[in-house]
């Protein structure tokens, strides 16, 4: 390969590499690569990821697939939410009324989502490394993982309501599986997790060290792998076993009897209320309160209704009802003024609208659920009807 063509595959959006393993059987490896934005997650590497993950999952020599992100700091710290902003201003200075004329936002949450969802219906062991930062569309590819390895740097957690979105990518199920009442209290309060949250909220599996991480690469090559998927996902769970350790207990376990408390009931601002009158020392219960404070009435509203909705239904009734959601949120809501104030000027005082969550009512939020297309002309109408069946680790 020439200086120039070893440079261009360096920049690509996400990296591929095949490893043989000691029967001759190949491991596919995908790693998000932009570790300057944090592996924000952009709609080149949706259609990278896709077609490539496609292909792996057709090839009977290859076994199990590794999906990981590029430098020390983050997996995945979200979407990229600055082409989104750009969509979003353009929609807006057209004078366009309709959400599907939103053609880039359309296209993006609908590539994303059908990944995610594919991701979580994965034929084969798909390991998914969760260092460091693990943020909104970092979550939505992590979740669906059959493995999902967390270290001792790993952050996880859904900020959306911080710049006017709630937790999309599939979040308003994801934490309707969390215990208690504990995953309504992260929607509305982007408090993070550390490992032993993540695993305890079910949105990882197993805790392995990061110095570690190499060696585990290295025992991956060593396996024989065959070809029934059954019989390699039993082979990576002993692997990893044989790595794993305990986390430390975190703040949201230890603080779950109280979770349950504050959010009980289906009256948002009573819930709101008593987050806001909590008193407490605790550093991790005050930076969920400063946020919740701070961030979009109106995104905590659809957060919440998104939660309610989204109890009983499945996942892919969720990727339905955010995809609607969030064009709405593209066109008219609170995400355009967060991304302002957090990305572009960097204020940090959104003017949000409303401003007040009184105004965000239920009635109000009926909008966001209002779809321009039938049901079965929704863009997202054939993915799967049944709740997923994530094999766990």
């Amino acid at each position: 390969m020439s200086t120039a063509a070893a440079g261009a595959a360096a920049e690509a959006p996400v990296l591929f590499e095949e490893r043989v393993a000691a029967n001759g059987t190949r491991i596919g490896i995908a790693t998000l690569n932009a570790p300057r934005t944090l592996n924000g997650f952009s709609l080149p590497m949706a259609y990278l990821l896709q077609q490539q993950l496609t292909r792996w999952a057709q090839d009977d020599q290859v076994a199990m697939v590794v999906l990981q992100g590029a430098g020390e700091k983050a997996f995945c710290a979200g979407g990229d939410l600055h082409s989104l902003y750009q969509a979003m201003r353009a929609y807006t200075a057209a004078g366009h009324t309709d959400i599907r004329q939103n053609s880039y936002a359309a296209e993006f949450f609908a590539v994303e989502y059908r990944l995610d969802h594919a991701i979580h219906h994965y034929p084969k062991p798909l390991l998914c490394w969760g260092h460091g930062i693990v943020m909104g569309g970092g979550l939505g590819l992590m979740s669906g993982a059959s493995h999902r390895v967390v270290s001792e740097r790993s952050r996880l957690a859904f900020p959306e309501i911080s710049v006017g979105l709630f937790p999309d990518v599939g979040g308003s199920w994801l934490l309707n599986q969390v215990p208690g009442r504990a995953g309504l209290f992260l929607a509305l309060t982007a408090a993070p997790l550390t490992a032993g949250d993540a695993i305890y909220a079910g949105l990882a599996d197993l805790h392995i060290a990061e110095q570690r991480r190499s060696a585990v690469f290295e025992a991956l090559l060593q396996v024989a792998w065959g070809t029934a998927a059954a019989d390699n996902h039993t082979r990576l769970d002993h692997l990893l076993q044989s790595f794993a350790s305990d986390a430390p207990t975190g703040p949201l376990l230890a603080n779950a009897a109280l979770l349950d408390t504050l959010c009980q009931g289906d009256d948002l601002e009573t819930i709101v209320e008593r987050i806001a009158a909590l008193q407490t020392d605790d550093p991790w219960l005050q930076g969920a309160q400063k946020a919740q404070a701070a961030g979009s009435p109106g995104a905590a509203r659809l957060a919440f209704e998104l939660h309610r909705r989204a109890a009983t239904g499945t996942l892919a009734d969720a990727y339905r009802m955010e995809y609607i959601a969030g064009l709405h949120c593209a066109a008219h809501g609170d995400f355009a003024e967060g991304i302002r104030a957090l990305l572009i000027d960097k204020d940090r005082t959104p003017r949000w609208n409303p401003p007040h969550l009184a105004e965000a009512d239920a009635a109000w939020a009926e909008a966001f659920f209002l779809s321009p297309w039938p049901a079965d002309q929704h863009p997202l109408a054939d993915l799967g009807t049944t709740t997923a069946q994530r094999i766990p680790a």
